[in-house]
């Protein structure tokens, strides 16, 4: 399976901030959005950097409370892996597994186009093992 069967059926919304937005306003949108990363952009939808739960937790670890009111550039992972729609699903995993990261912006032609998330992956994994799971069964069932 590939990224664009999985933007396909997820969608391809992504929820961005803006580098200078403070990492207290990053926090209020994640808990809105109920996801676990955001997609930093700078001028024109570039990618910049990903702020994820992650990124949040370590800064209050080394800075305390004040971290909130920081902005996002100072906390976010700069160094941001990225795939496009044709990427398999298994190659995804190995690069998430590998990485120790699990949220991946989808790029296709320099513009941001959606995000995968560890979840989706482990979602499309599932539902293609029950179908191929059932097409044994049917296979048994027939022969």
């Amino acid at each position: 399976m590939t990224v664009k069967a999985v933007l396909a059926r997820k969608g391809t919304n992504v929820t961005t901030v803006d580098p200078t937005a403070s990492v207290a306003a990053a926090v209020k949108l994640l808990g809105e959005q109920r996801i676990g990363a955001l997609v930093v952009t700078g001028p024109e939808q570039h990618i910049v950097g990903i702020l994820s739960e992650r990124d949040i937790v370590r800064a209050l670890s080394v800075h305390g409370a004040e971290a909130l009111d920081r902005p996002v550039s100072e906390m976010m992972t700069r160094k941001v892996v990225t795939c496009n729609e044709r990427d398999t699903l298994h190659d995804l995993m190995e690069r998430m597994t590998a990485g120790k990261f699990r949220h991946v912006p989808v790029v296709e032609q320099g513009k941001l186009a959606g995000i995968i998330s560890i979840g989706d992956v482990v979602k499309s994994r599932v539902e293609e093992m029950e179908h191929d799971t059932q097409v044994l069964q049917d296979y048994i069932r027939t022969a």
